[in-house]
C-alpha cells in the first residue's frame, strides 16, 4: 500500500491559523479548496458588491489551485453560498462566466453566513488533470 501525498496550504489569513484550517487540502490528486470569502486576504479589504466579492473568492481559488498545479478547469463540484436571494442572479451569471465550458457540479444554498458583511462565499472540490481529459457529454430528461 503507498502512502497518500498530502498537502495543506495556507494562504495567510489570520483566520486559518486562527481557527486551525487549511485553505486547501490536497490528497493525491484531490483537492479540497475551503469555504472562501470575497476578502483579499494580502488588504484584507472587501467590497460591498456580492458580484465583486465573488471575483474576490475566484482570485482566491485560483491562487490556491495554481500553488498545486491546477486551475479552475480541474474543478468537479462547487458550492455557492450566498446569504441573500436577491443577489444570486447577478452572482451565478458571474460565476456561469467563469465556469463555461467546465461546467462542475453545483450547489447553491441561501443561508447566513459567519459575518453579516459576507456577501458570497465558495468551497470547491477539483481532481488534478480533470480539465485536460477526455471528457464525454450526456442529457438525459429527468421526471416523470
Amino acid at each position: 500500500m503507498t502512502e497518500a501525498k498530502i498537502i495543506k496550504l495556507k494562504s495567510g489569513s489570520i483566520v486559518e491559523e486562527k481557527e486551525s484550517y487549511s485553505r486547501l487540502v490536497c490528497v493525491d490528486d484531490w483537492i479540497f479548496v475551503s469555504n472562501t470569502a470575497g476578502r483579499n486576504y494580502k488588504t484584507r479589504e472587501m467590497s460591498d458588491d456580492a458580484v465583486e466579492q465573488a471575483k474576490q473568492c475566484f482570485a482566491n481559488i485560483e491562487g490556491a489551485l495554481k500553488a498545486v498545479g491546477s486551475d479552475l478547469t480541474d474543478i468537479i463540484i462547487s458550492k455557492i453560498f450566498i446569504p441573500n436571494p436577491a443577489d444570486v442572479p447577478a452572482v451565478m451569471d458571474y460565476v456561469g462566466e467563469r465556469f463555461n465550458g467546465i461546467d462542475p457540479q453545483r450547489t447553491i444554498t441561501c443561508s447566513p453566513l459567519g459575518m453579516p458583511e459576507f456577501k458570497v462565499e465558495m468551497e470547491m472540490t477539483a481532481y488534478r488533470g480533470a480539465g485536460s481529459g477526455p471528457v464525454e457529454h450526456r442529457s438525459v430528461s429527468l421526471g416523470r
